[in-house]
């Protein structure tokens, strides 16, 4: 079933160099960020944030839907993958625009119940030209049963030409929260994301989990013209991952089991 769509929702931000500077700070990257100076590719995720009053929150700590995303009645929140293009760097310290658009909204029923998929496009402006467009898909699902079975993960790949062993903790998580102005329990709220969505721990942002191997192929491609990633596992707060490029443009993130939690493509 295919929801009616609402209009196209357009905000503007500066890019503020102490921003991205704080951002690359918490990944423990050099951070030097000047005006004019050209953004790390998915770094517009800092910017263009949603503020909306404790009124107008979910349960959950997202913006309610209802609004720009239609309420399919289904309360849990999943970030399940994205493409992008880059086709010009954003800048520090300059004005742009980012311009959002549902393209599609359709409520299903799956194996383990009702879903909910979303697909938005992003397309971010600066100078007059588009820089990046982002498609980023959405799941909602309903909350898990009591007795529910959690899903098999995935087996990751163990062919990697190259892999960077990642630690995450809750300092990290309330910071990539606080830079996006992500709202989300599951990344802050341990009693929440166990008792409520049925996790294990603090869930890693699938975003962060992206950034990290955004960087990692730009560092050995040179740049990046186009990124895919899909989350296929949680990854808990207390849990070691390895990101892993497999020399082709392939990329993927296996967690301390040998469980698949991310795979990407970039070029």
């Amino acid at each position: 079933m295919q929801d009616a769509l609402p209009q196209t929702h357009s905000q503007s931000d500066v890019i503020d160099p102490t921003r991205a500077s704080a951002c690359l700070t918490m990944l423990d990257l050099p951070a030097d960020v000047d005006i004019g100076d050209p953004l790390p590719p998915f770094f517009h995720h800092l910017y263009f944030w949603d503020a909306q009053p404790p009124a107008k929150l979910g349960r959950d700590g997202h913006p309610k839907v209802g609004g720009l995303i239609p309420d399919m009645g289904l309360p849990r929140r999943m970030w399940a993958g994205g493409q992008l293009e880059f086709h010009h760097p954003l800048r520090a310290g300059l004005p742009a625009t980012k311009t959002t658009t549902v393209e599609s909204a359709q409520y299903k029923e799956g194996r383990s119940g009702p879903l909910g998929f979303v697909k938005l496009r992003h397309e971010f402006e600066q100078a007059g030209r588009t820089c990046v467009t982002e498609f980023q898909d959405l799941v909602y699902r309903e909350d898990p049963a009591p007795d529910a079975r959690k899903p098999v993960p995935p087996a990751a790949r163990t062919d990697e030409a190259f892999s960077q062993h990642r630690s995450f903790n809750s300092t990290l998580l309330f910071r990539y929260s606080a830079l996006t102005f992500n709202g989300h329990r599951i990344h802050y709220d341990l009693d929440y994301a166990r008792t409520v969505e049925g996790y294990d721990g603090l869930v890693v942002h699938g975003p962060l989990l992206a950034q990290l191997l955004m960087l990692q192929a730009a560092e050995q491609l040179g740049g990046l013209s186009r990124f895919s990633f899909r989350a296929t596992a949680p990854l808990m707060h207390f849990e070691t991952a390895e990101l892993c490029w497999g020399g082709d443009g392939t990329l993927w993130v296996r967690g301390p089991e040998g469980q698949q939690n991310m795979i990407a493509q970039a070029e």
